[in-house]
């Protein structure tokens, strides 16, 4: 009877450390492009977005918008919803990787802050942080996870940017 407990803790743990590990961001590697855009995502880790999947891989974004194009659009790249462990994002202001679907966190869009494809839906944890945002960078709307539509998305297009911008990215 003893054994029986003893593997019964040891598979306890076992799960335990199992759902904690599936659950936690991973740090993009140089050759993780963003699926959407193609852009290697390890060069902008303070917009990196991700999806992590119930089978342990994952698919890294260069910021939100991307990451929300490829969430609508799963059956596209061959995934569905009920596969997805856990959706992040980069945090604004403390550009550490949280769940997307946090209660307390924010997407503010139409600001002028923007991110390496243009416009970008930013993420505040905090409504209060999230209202402050808004009014120093001239904030359009802030949106929940759940709040976000594919109708939102395509008003985010990339804006005409300056060419010296542009050279300093890419350098």
């Amino acid at each position: 009877m003893r054994k029986v407990y003893i593997i019964l803790a040891v598979l306890l743990l076992l799960g335990v450390f199992a759902l904690a590990w599936a659950s936690e961001p991973v740090t993009p590697g140089p050759k993780d492009k963003c699926p959407v855009c193609g852009m290697i995502v390890s060069k902008y880790p303070k917009w990196v977005a991700e999806i992590l999947f119930k089978d342990g891989t994952y698919v890294a974004f260069d910021g939100p918008k991307d990451m929300f194009r490829y969430y609508f659009n799963l059956g596209k790249y061959g995934k569905s919803a009920d596969q997805i462990d856990a959706i992040y994002v980069t945090e604004y202001y403390t550009t550490k990787m949280v769940k997307a679907d946090d209660k307390d966190l924010y997407f503010v869009i139409g600001s002028d802050v923007y991110g390496p494809m243009g416009m970008e839906l930013i993420p505040v944890k905090g409504k209060e942080k999230a209202e402050i945002f808004m009014k120093d960078h001239k904030g359009k709307k802030m949106l929940q996870f759940s709040e976000i539509t594919p109708n939102v998305l395509p008003k985010m297009k990339m804006k005409k940017m300056k060419m010296e911008h542009m050279q300093m990215e890419h350098m």
